[in-house]
């Protein structure tokens, strides 16, 4: 597995959960890392995405309460998810994304939010 993702579960509207992933240091040195993620019945849509230099790039609708972040020791990207509403309610997937290849994706991890 070249991305290993992590964190989901199940929370409480209002609360918050992280999530990780995991990717080896030749993909992750390399890689601008991102999440998407995709709701039961709709289409698989852009959560997060951090350069290698840490630029980030948001979904409008999650500016605020989504915060990306990499370790670039850990090779390992993270998304804080706070305020938590069940329209999150998702798989969320891990990406790497670089020049001149496919896109690799994590396995997903779901999160479910209650209310």
């Amino acid at each position: 597995v070249q991305l290993q993702a992590s964190g989901g579960g199940l929370v409480q509207a209002g609360g918050s959960l992280r999530l990780s992933c995991a990717a080896s240091r030749s993909i992750f040195s390399t890689s601008a890392m991102g999440w998407f993620r995709q709701a039961p019945g709709k289409q698989r849509e852009l959560v997060a995405m951090i350069t290698i230099n840490n630029n980030t790039n948001y979904a409008d609708s999650l500016k605020g309460r989504f915060t990306i972040s990499r370790d670039n020791a850990k090779n390992t990207v993270y998304l804080q998810m706070n305020s938590l509403k069940p329209e999150d309610t998702a798989v969320y997937y891990c990406n790497a994304r670089r020049m001149f290849s496919n896109d690799l994706w994590g396995q997903g991890t779901l999160v479910t939010v209650f209310s």
